[in-house]
């Protein structure tokens, strides 16, 4: 089985004058991409890097996350991608878990490398690139080798690393593109953070395996990715539910020629029914598949397809994608009954080999070979299962993960802070918001600008809360904040 550039090269041999890349006025060929990611690799190796390596990457969306990416996967250096929104002890924190060699960074986001970080500008990386001999020794990089270590949050608040393979990698690939109907040729639209597992391991690397156009946005602006989809004939578009409503909020969004644009990928949040009512209404043409994965899983997980989803708008998926089987059980990990609920099992040779140096929660993570979600899930009669809560009191806000316990942590070291619990409320537009509630000492005052000054060195933006109630927090005789209260509460 090819490894991740391995693909990329299969896939320039094949087709190697298709439009591969697309980046603002760039535009490369996957002859010309596959050239270029010799030259990165061999300007990575030059600095130091080797196989084996972690190497950390902080950027948004553009050609040289791509082109760095994929040199990384060539050199046979293990590729940790870090949000471009992290605070510098977040990413502090990923360098050292990891025992990343380098930090690479877009320009613009120097100012968020840690102190005595090693760390690269991907524009310097760039410009030693355009110098280098070409690398082509990947010979030695086996599809048992480790490739990527997405983190991703867990109960204590610190960011665990799923690891994955090649291999692993590659039948997540394999998985997708006919689950989700990808063909050669198509294009593909990334605007979502292409950091994310989401964007990185759904889109990008399928897309490079059977060689569509991978059209490429730096961010999220709803007026002009309709403007791209109807120039760049953009058949395939994934984004989440926040992205899809904003869209269609647009001044003449059904009026584009959009004839294209086949396949519509939702995922990381519940879409409202009410929404994809107005989906199939404004974009009729286009077939609406619904995803619900988890990042430990490749991130495979279950699915709806287009019939699917209008028969069940409000269910999270009907079945596993391909090779990934899935099982709602009770406490002792029995099938529960139609109509029962449980928690989400999910077992795949796409699921990771485990969390990078942390064998405890390894173990925690798996049942019998059953990778555990921590996700509360509803089975109907009809099969369809549906997502009700969730063990690890996650807050997703415009598709962003956002785990409460991490957040609290901050919270807890204002000084006028005496207790504090973080819960969701829901937002029409972005999902949820998401609520401090706190306790102050006596004769304390806080605002809620002054909350989220504090937190801002410390957490990323998006994990800020976006509103503050001051209150006594309910706990129960063992001490457990009785979050389902403070839920109702807010509502």
């Amino acid at each position: 089985m090819p490894t991740i550039a391995g693909s990329l090269r299969s896939t320039a041999h094949r087709v190697p004058d298709a439009e591969a890349l697309l980046f603002g006025d760039r535009s490369l060929t996957y002859r010309e991409l596959d050239a270029e990611v010799d030259r990165y690799a061999a300007a990575l190796r030059a600095s130091g890097v080797a196989q084996g390596d972690r190497v950390c990457l902080m950027s948004g969306n553009s050609d040289l996350f791509v082109l760095a990416f994929y040199a990384v996967q060539r050199l046979g250096a293990v590729f940790v991608p870090v949000n471009p929104a992290s605070a510098p002890p977040e990413v502090a924190h990923l360098m050292a878990d990891s025992g990343a060699t380098v930090l690479l960074v877009a320009g613009p986001l120097l100012d968020r490398v840690p102190d005595g970080t090693p760390s690269m500008s991907l524009e310097d990386l760039a410009a030693a690139a355009a110098a280098a001999t070409p690398y082509a020794d990947d010979a030695d990089v086996l599809e048992t080798d480790d490739a990527l270590i997405l983190y991703t949050s867990g109960t204590t608040g610190k960011p665990k690393g799923a690891l994955f393979d090649h291999r692993r990698s590659m039948l997540v690939a394999m998985s997708l593109v006919p689950s989700l109907g990808m063909r050669a040729g198509d294009r593909f639209l990334h605007v979502a953070p292409l950091y994310h597992a989401a964007e990185l391991a759904i889109m990008l690397v399928p897309g490079t395996v059977i060689g569509v156009k991978h059209v490429v946005l730096p961010s999220f602006d709803p007026a002009a990715v309709l403007e791209v989809m109807e120039r760049e004939r953009v058949t395939m578009f994934f984004g989440v539910p926040t992205m899809f409503q904003l869209m269609m909020r647009v001044p003449g969004a059904a009026d584009r020629d959009l004839s294209a644009w086949r396949t519509g990928l939702f995922g990381a949040a519940p879409m409202p029914a009410h929404a994809i009512e107005q989906m199939v209404g404004t974009w009729p043409g286009v077939a609406f598949m619904q995803l619900c994965g988890q990042t430990e899983a490749g991130p495979s997980g279950i699915y709806s397809t287009h019939e699917q989803v209008l028969e069940r708008p409000d269910a999270s998926g009907r079945q596993g994608v391909v090779f990934t089987e899935a099982r709602v059980v009770d406490e002792d990990f029995e099938d529960v009954a139609p109509g029962g609920t449980g928690e989400l099992l999910l077992r795949s040779e796409t699921v990771m080999k485990g969390y990078w140096n942390n064998p405890d929660a390894t173990e925690a993570a798996f049942h019998d070979g059953w990778l555990r979600t921590g996700d509360i899930a509803r089975l109907d009669a009809d099969g369809y299962m549906t997502l009700v809560d969730r063990l690890k009191d996650m807050i997703i806000t415009g598709g962003r993960n956002v785990y409460s316990i991490e957040v609290e942590n901050v919270l807890a070291g204002h000084p006028d802070v005496v207790d504090a619990a973080v819960v969701a409320r829901p937002h029409p537009d972005f999902g949820e918001s998401i609520v401090a509630v706190v306790t102050l000492a006596d004769g304390a005052s806080l605002t809620l600008d002054e909350l989220r000054d504090h937190c801002r060195p410390l957490i990323a933006d998006y994990k800020i809360p976006h509103d503050l109630v001051v209150t006594s927090i309910p706990r129960n005789a063992s001490g457990k904040i009785l979050k389902h209260q403070l839920r109702a509460q807010l509502v």
